[in-house]
C-alpha cells in the first residue's frame, strides 16, 4: 500500500478533545474542553424552533445567507469602526476553525513562513501544516506573556506571508494592548505581511482591559482577515458558525476555498442567529458581567487553595502553575488530576512551542454552581498528591 499524506504524519488526535473523552470516562467535571453547560440565549432557542417547521432547509448562499451576512456586517461594522460589505468582504464557515483554514489556504503557497505566537491554540499549527507553511515561532513570556520586539522583529526579517494573531489569547487569557497591536502592525506593514486574526473572545475583555480589532488600525484593514465565530458568544460551540471578514479581492478567493472545503454553513441555523446578531450592547454587558463573576469565583478558589496562576486579562481561560508538583509529564499529571481529583484540565505543553511543561489550563465557562464544586475537588489536590507519592 502506498504511504499516506507525510504531512499528516505527525499528526495525532486533539489533546483537548482527548481530555473532555477522558474527564467523561471517570465523571470528573470538564474544564478542558472550552463549552457552557448552560443555554443559549431563550431568543436563539425560539427562533431555531420556529426556522426546524418553516425552513430553510436546503443550501444557503455557498458564502452566507444574505440576511446573515447584512446583520453580521451592521453588528461588526459597528465594533470595529470601519465600513464592512456584507456583499463583497464576508463569508461565513462552519466555525473559526474552518474560517482560519480557508484563510490559511487562501493566502499561504507551499514553503511560505507565518508567524506564530507560543503558546497556542493547538488548531494553528495543524493550520500550518496542511497549508505547507514553515512556522516561526514567537514566544509570549509567562506569567505575563508578553513578546519581545527584538525577537518579534527577527521573525518579520524572515519575510514571512502571515503571522496569525489571537487576540484575545487561548490559552493564556492575554489581551494585546494597543501599544502591542500597533509595534505588529508597523512590522507587517514595513515587511508586506498579512495578519490572520481568531477574534473569537472579542466580548470577553475584563476591565481595565479593552479589545482593539486588528484591523481598525490604521493600514490594516487591507492587510487582515479577521477570523471569528458566533459559538462563544451566544453559547452554541456545537453550532460550527464562523465567519471571515476582509478586503474584497482576498475574500473573493476565501470565498472559493470555502466553497470547495465545505460548500456552506449549515442554512438553518444562520437563520436561527440572525436575531442574536441584533441584540443591543445590554446583552454583551451582562454577558461579561457574568464572566466576570465566573472568573472572580474561580481564582479566589484557586487562591484559598493555594494554586498559582495567571489571572485572565480576557477570553475564559487559566494557566496554572504545576511546578511545585514536580511534574515531568503535564499530560499524565492531568490525566491523574482527571481521575483522581475529578477536575479535567489540558497540559500546556499542547500549547508551547518550548519545551514547557508546568503548566495546565483551566476554562470557566459553566455554572457557577459547577465552579464551585470543581474548586471543592480541587481543594483536595495537595492531600491526594501526598498520599500518591507516599
Amino acid at each position: 500500500m502506498k504511504e499516506l499524506n507525510r504531512r499528516t504524519a505527525n499528526f495525532t488526535d486533539s489533546v483537548i478533545r482527548r481530555m473532555t473523552r477522558i474527564a467523561n470516562q471517570h465523571g470528573a467535571i470538564n474544564l478542558s474542553q472550552g463549552f457552557p453547560d448552560f443555554d443559549p440565549p431563550k431568543e436563539i432557542l425560539e427562533e431555531l424552533a420556529r426556522v426546524a417547521h418553516k425552513g430553510p432547509h436546503q443550501y444557503a448562499l455557498t458564502w452566507g445567507a444574505q440576511n446573515f451576512r447584512e446583520a453580521l456586517a451592521e453588528k461588526q461594522s459597528s465594533l470595529m469602526g470601519i465600513d464592512i460589505d456584507p456583499q463583497t468582504q464576508i463569508v461565513a464557515t462552519c466555525g473559526s476553525t474552518e474560517a482560519m483554514m480557508a484563510a490559511m489556504l487562501t493566502l499561504i503557497n507551499p514553503g511560505d513562513k507565518v508567524i506564530v505566537f507560543s503558546p497556542f491554540y493547538e488548531n494553528y499549527t495543524a493550520d500550518t501544516i496542511l497549508s505547507g507553511a514553515d512556522p516561526i515561532f514567537v514566544s509570549l513570556k509567562p506569567p505575563q506573556y508578553n513578546f519581545d520586539v527584538t525577537e518579534l522583529e527577527e521573525a518579520f526579517k524572515q519575510n514571512p506571508k502571515a503571522l496569525i494573531l489571537c487576540n484575545p489569547a487561548n490559552p493564556s487569557g492575554k489581551v494585546f494592548s494597543y501599544e502591542e497591536l500597533k509595534i505588529i502592525a508597523d512590522f507587517a506593514e514595513e515587511y508586506d505581511t498579512y495578519v490572520i486574526t481568531d477574534e473569537v473572545y472579542e466580548h470577553l475583555v475584563y476591565a481595565p482591559k479593552k479589545h482593539v480589532y486588528f484591523a481598525s488600525l490604521p493600514g490594516m484593514a487591507k492587510r487582515t482577515l479577521s477570523c471569528s465565530s458566533l459559538s462563544k458568544t451566544y453559547h452554541i460551540t456545537g453550532w460550527r458558525i464562523g465567519y471571515i471578514i476582509g478586503p474584497p479581492e482576498i475574500i473573493d478567493v476565501a470565498r472559493q476555498v470555502h466553497d470547495f472545503l465545505t460548500v456552506g454553513a449549515a442554512a438553518p441555523l444562520q437563520e436561527a442567529i440572525v436575531p442574536a446578531l441584533r441584540f443591543g450592547q445590554d446583552y454583551y454587558d451582562e454577558f461579561l458581567r457574568s464572566y466576570t463573576v465566573k472568573r472572580e469565583i474561580f481564582t479566589k478558589g484557586l487562591d484559598e487553595i493555594g494554586l498559582k496562576y495567571t489571572n485572565p486579562e480576557g477570553a475564559y481561560y487559566i494557566m496554572v502553575d504545576v511546578k511545585e508538583f514536580g511534574v515531568k509529564d503535564d499530560l499524565e499529571f492531568c490525566e491523574w488530576v482527571t481521575k483522581e481529583v475529578g477536575v479535567a484540565a489540558v497540559p500546556g505543553s499542547s500549547f508551547f512551542r518550548e519545551p514547557i511543561n508546568d503548566y495546565i489550563r483551566f476554562h470557566f465557562a459553566k455554572k457557577e454552581d459547577t465552579l464551585h464544586e470543581a474548586i471543592k475537588r480541587l481543594s483536595a489536590i495537595y492531600d491526594k498528591f501526598e498520599k500518591t507519592r507516599g
